[in-house]
């Protein structure tokens, strides 16, 4: 059986640079320069996001998985797309 995820992650606010997501008690900018797949999404594909783990984050409708270190500390994550 899984754990319990306590808190969803929520975006927050979405502008022309980026959107904002409180994940737990922690609110992380992903910016569309570092995350472009989410630069031609709908707001209705950005907002539907699950929390499968709690590092894990999953856009159904964009089949896009991200952890939540990635989004936190982008260039460590080096194979993620300059697209």
């Amino acid at each position: 059986m899984h754990g319990t995820i306590t808190s969803a992650a929520e975006v927050t606010n979405i502008s022309r640079h980026g959107f904002w997501m409180l994940i737990g008690d922690e609110e992380l900018l992903l910016s569309y320069e570092q995350f472009p797949w989410f630069k031609q999404a709908t707001v209705a594909q950005i907002t539907h996001v699950e929390r499968p783990a709690p590092d894990h984050l999953y856009w159904p409708s964009l089949d896009i998985d991200l952890s939540v270190n990635a989004i936190r500390r982008p260039q460590d994550f080096p194979l993620m797309s300059r697209a």
